[in-house]
């Protein structure tokens, strides 16, 4: 009995991530297409755009989830709203992309 419930507790835990991950992997395409040229492949940008447009590297944004998806939807400081061009799912999405570049 406690090996049954051991292994459904680790495929239920596996099942998770690999929802993670997917969700991860789907928001990269859409981060490429637009999010990419000012935050950067890996999530730093270059030395210019960081400059003109005071982007921070993945690694330096401490803001939750939320807050990042928020500032996405409806822009923030220089970054324009991308709610007209993307839905809330690819928003989201992307956010979670780009969190995984820290």
């Amino acid at each position: 009995m406690t090996k049954t419930i051991r292994s459904m507790a680790v495929l239920a835990a596996t099942v998770c991530l690999a929802g993670s991950m997917g969700f991860a992997q789907a928001g990269e395409a859409v981060y490429k297409a637009n999010c990419q040229s000012c935050h950067g492949s890996t999530g730093t940008p270059s030395a210019g755009i960081a400059k003109m447009m005071d982007v921070k590297p993945a690694s330096e944004y401490k803001s939750s989830e939320k807050e990042q998806i928020d500032a996405v939807a409806k822009g923030k400081n220089k970054m324009k709203a991308m709610s007209p061009k993307l839905t809330d799912a690819q928003i989201k999405d992307a956010v979670d992309y780009f969190r995984t570049l820290k």
